[in-house]
Formats: structure tokens, C-alpha cells, sequence
């Protein structure tokens, strides 16, 4: 009576759960794998997310012209540059996150 309730190995598990998902996506349509597995961000969440990325770069420019300036001596001038460097590098990833909206229309046939 002991062989009859023999645990599963995990690959029968795996096989299982990977039928299961595609079984999930087959019925709802929906492929997340394709998007690198993440679900797609909601209006008020890509704004956080732009928010966020142009807060972060400009206080990582700052910061980093600030302490620069404070070891060499050379008050204000590094901080400007880099506040400039870091509003370039919070564009640019700001432009990274929403350059996927202008294809999405592209697909849809519209």
C-alpha cells in the first residue's frame, strides 16, 4: 500500500504546471512570455514609472557632481554639469519606457 501513494517528481510537476499555463493562456488570449513574462503597465503606473526615472537620474547627476565638487574645489561648476548629464540620461530613459506606446497602435491594425 505504500507504492500506491508514491510522491510525483518534480519534472511530472514542471510538465504539469507548464500545461496548466499554456492551457491559461490558450483560453484567455493573452501571452505575457512575449513581453519579457511582466504584465503591461497601467496608465498611472507608467507615469510612476516616468516619474521615477527622471527623479532618480537627475539625483544620481546631482549627487555625483556635488561630491566631485566637494573633493576637488571646484564649487558649482561640476554640479552643473552634471545636473545637465543627468537630465540627458533621465530623458533618455524616460524615452526607453515609452518608446513601445507608438508601436502598439502599429499592431492592433488601427
Amino acid at each position: 500500500m505504500a507504492d500506491e501513494h508514491k510522491p510525483t517528481s518534480l519534472e511530472d510537476l514542471d510538465a504539469r504546471v507548464n500545461a496548466a499555463r499554456a492551457a491559461h493562456e490558450q483560453r484567455s488570449g493573452t501571452r505575457n512570455s512575449a513581453a519579457g513574462g511582466k504584465p503591461p503597465l497601467t496608465g498611472f503606473g507608467l507615469a510612476m514609472r516616468i516619474g521615477t526615472e527622471l527623479v532618480a537620474a537627475l539625483a544620481v547627476g546631482v549627487g555625483i557632481g556635488y561630491v566631485l565638487d566637494l573633493w576637488l574645489g571646484t564649487r558649482p561648476w561640476l554640479m552643473v554639469v552634471f545636473f545637465f548629464l543627468g537630465s540627458a540620461a533621465g530623458m533618455l530613459n524616460v524615452y526607453r519606457a515609452t518608446a513601445f506606446m507608438g508601436r502598439r497602435g502599429d499592431s492592433d491594425g488601427a
